[in-house]
């Protein structure tokens, strides 16, 4: 008798049947096709193995690899079985007859029929389904009945006679059905969203479609993937949006329900982690199920019956949740385009991790049928390199390995749980074959530990949190949507922010008085006294000027709150006494010489006021000498020396806010250069020759 642990395999250019341990060699009595393989599957009770070729298909014995009936179909792609291996459907490319009609290209057979001698085998029903994915007829799982979907309804069929629908449910809208494992002949279906109505689905007992027995109406879902679980009595619902509205994610948003067949119990499952949801099982046990959700690093969490969480595994890039056959194990993977790292856990024993499998790249990752092995595989056309089969013990260790040139599919043989030799899978470990020895001397060590890549200034230094994964002690992944994120190590942080300190007041605009006027000092109270003192002189002449009866000049603005005469910080407030805002303005324009271009001046001229001064205040200004005093005289007026001095605090303030900034990066763990070290040093000496220029003024 051939082992149980048997699994096939299809490449470019054979199909392959091979006995695993302890024996690891090929079915003796298989013969292995040759040609234009298209497809093969085993029945999902392991009895029968069928395979598609340009001359047929053929069905074959799975225990001893000897041909048991074959078809004239040479157009077959796809194949499929009832749940015991009676019946086979058939899926044929679409295509047109001579009256332009499509032909019924799934068709349904009687896998073992006795035929006479000089008569074709026919078959059961035909069909007509141009889609690959879910042509395949539904079976409960005594194989009474089976089902397909159409337009607005489920048509029931009995298993014997598809010549015409035996029941109907009728659901306008439905785009999508799965029936129920077990004894309980229950059938779910999915009704999206339709004219502002929420999307449905409903439980219901087969033959009994008057009512559902069960159902659950929500929002948000285009589409969802329903879950039973093996004895039929739950049923999970993980919905997904094409679009995301709140732009959290570019792949949409997902949800998860779930519902009890009976109707007693349904509910929305909370997720403690923000994202999206990765994968969603069911344990053989029908108890409990787990879940890998949020942004990576992902959590996993295992859930009971109740959608009550018992148990959460470390945080980690995982996307992949698999239950061993007997449900003892799990197996937690990251696939795809994370790094192919395989956790396995022990349920029994307290969710102890078991060990951590370096897969490297693999597409397809199975349980074998008696809890002992992990099969991974890499195939094409996904990877076109390094495609080959890998056998894992659940220990951790490999115990066979085979390459080959370009790998399209891999699965194990079903096998029944009673035709499985008992024992614990973790002992006696199983002793590798000469393929895994081999490819284990090929592998090759890392003389160190591999790391993100630092560059030469960030090495010696500690990592600031931003730039951990959550997992290592990093800050959790949030999405901003555009909005700047403030991370708790101060990356992206306001200049006048220290890590580590409280959130401060963020800091105006540099020569900007706060906004809302308040809080000035002496020199800065009087200062604006005397500018509004200006300004009501400034309006009184320019109401006697000529032209200005007419009304033609704007009324003259007083210096309020946000206006540029008012826009300066405390600090330049309290150095300049009032004087900074006049002299800025006259030492661009007057002092150093530098005269407006002709349209400046122009335009200048041609405005009929200007912060406040007409138009003839503003050409008398324009025709001050160099020498001469500004306009106020007075107490507002400023020295060349006391010019000077204002430039030499400005240059000093500037000094000192770049030291400011160098601090603050040193103390957010950056490593500085020998210069910026330096300037840093230099910072007492700026400030005292700052204080002694300030006491001058």
């Amino acid at each position: 008798m051939a082992s149980p642990l048997q699994f096939a395999y299809r490449t470019q250019t054979a199909i392959g049947v091979f006995d695993a341990a302890p024996v690891y060699e090929a079915l003796p009595g298989f013969v292995k096709p040759q040609g234009n393989l298209r497809c093969c599957v085993y029945s999902p009770c392991g009895r029968y193995f069928a395979y598609a070729t340009n001359d047929g298909i053929s069905v074959v014995d799975a225990s001893v690899g000897h041909v048991l009936t074959s078809l004239p179909l040479p157009m077959v792609y796809e194949i499929s079985f009832s749940p015991g291996g009676t019946y086979m459907s058939t899926w044929e490319r679409p295509a047109k007859d001579e009256n332009g009609d499509a032909t019924k290209n799934v068709k349904v057979w009687r896998t073992i029929e006795d035929v006479p001698e000089g008569q074709e085998k026919q078959p059961l029903g035909r069909f007509v389904y141009k889609n690959m994915s879910g042509w395949s007829l539904q079976y409960t799982a005594d194989e009474k009945f089976c089902a397909r979907l159409v337009t607005n309804e489920v048509q029931f069929y009995n298993s014997n006679d598809l010549s015409a629908p035996w029941n109907r449910l009728r659901a306008e809208g439905v785009t999508d059905f799965a029936i129920a494992p077990g004894k309980s002949q229950n059938v779910a279906v999915f009704i999206p969203e339709r004219k502002g109505q929420p999307a449905a689905v409903k439980v219901y007992n087969v033959p009994q479609f008057s009512s559902p027995i069960s159902q659950k109406t929500f929002f948000k879902g285009d589409k969802v993937q329903l879950k039973w679980n093996a004895l039929g009595t739950n049923l999970i619902v993980l919905a997904q949006t094409e679009v995301d509205k709140s732009n959290k994610s570019y792949y949409g948003e997902t949800n998860m329900y779930l519902l009890s067949a009976n109707g007693s119990f349904d509910a929305r499952i909370t997720l403690d982690k923000e994202g999206p949801i990765h994968d969603v099982s069911w344990s053989p046990n029908s108890k409990e199920f787990g879940v890998i959700y949020g942004y990576m690093p992902a959590k996993t969490t295992i859930f009971n019956h109740r959608a009550v969480p018992t148990h959460s595994f470390p945080l980690g890039p995982r996307n992949t949740i698999i239950f061993s056959p007997t449900g003892r194990f799990a197996l937690v993977a990251g696939f795809g385009n994370l790094a192919g790292q395989i956790d396995v856990y022990d349920l029994e024993k307290d969710n102890r991790k078991v060990t951590t499998i370096e897969s490297g790249n693999p597409s397809v990752c199975q349980w074998s049928p008696d809890s002992r092995y992990i099969m991974t595989a890499t195939t094409s056309p996904r990877l076109r390199v390094d495609n080959g089969v890998k056998l894992w013990h659940v220990g951790g260790g490999i115990v066979y390995n085979e390459d080959f040139n370009e790998l399209y599919n891999v699965m194990w043989r079903p096998a029944a749980a009673d035709a499985l030799p008992a024992g614990d899978p973790l002992h006696p470990v199983p002793t590798p074959h000469p393929s895994a020895l081999k490819y284990l001397g090929t592998v090759k060590t890392p003389s160190k530990p591999v790391g993100a890549y630092r560059p030469p200034g960030a090495r010696g230094s500690s990592t600031p949190l931003h730039f951990k994964r959550e997992d290592e002690g990093g800050a959790a992944h949030t999405v901003s949507n555009g909005v700047p994120q403030i991370g708790p190590n101060g990356f992206g942080r306001p200049r006048n922010q220290i890590p580590g300190a409280e959130f401060t007041r963020p800091a105006g605009i540099p020569g900007a008085i706060a906004a809302d006027g308040g809080d000035l000092s002496k020199a800065a109270a009087k200062n604006k006294k005397k500018r509004n003192k200006k300004a009501k002189e400034g309006e009184g002449n320019a109401t006697d000027a000529p032209g200005s009866e007419g009304g033609l000049a704007p009324p003259p603005r007083e210096y309020g709150n946000g206006s540029p005469a008012e826009g300066r910080s405390p600090e330049r407030r309290n150095q300049g006494q009032g004087h900074s805002s006049q002299h800025r303005s006259q030492s661009r324009n007057n002092f150093n010489g530098r005269n407006r271009s002709n349209t400046h001046r122009a335009r200048s001229q041609s405005r009929p006021g200007h912060f406040g001064q007409s138009a003839q205040q503003q050409q008398q200004q324009q025709q001050q000498p160099q020498g001469g005093s500004p306009l106020g005289g007075g107490d507002g007026a400023m020295t060349p020396a006391q010019s000077a001095n204002a430039k030499k605090i400005r240059s000093l303030q500037k000094k000192i806010r770049a030291i400011e900034d160098l601090e603050m990066r040193h103390a957010g763990g950056e490593k500085l250069e020998d210069t910026q070290v330096k300037k840093i040093a230099t910072k007492p000496s700026v400030m005292k020759e700052l204080e002694a220029l300030e006491r001058e003024q």
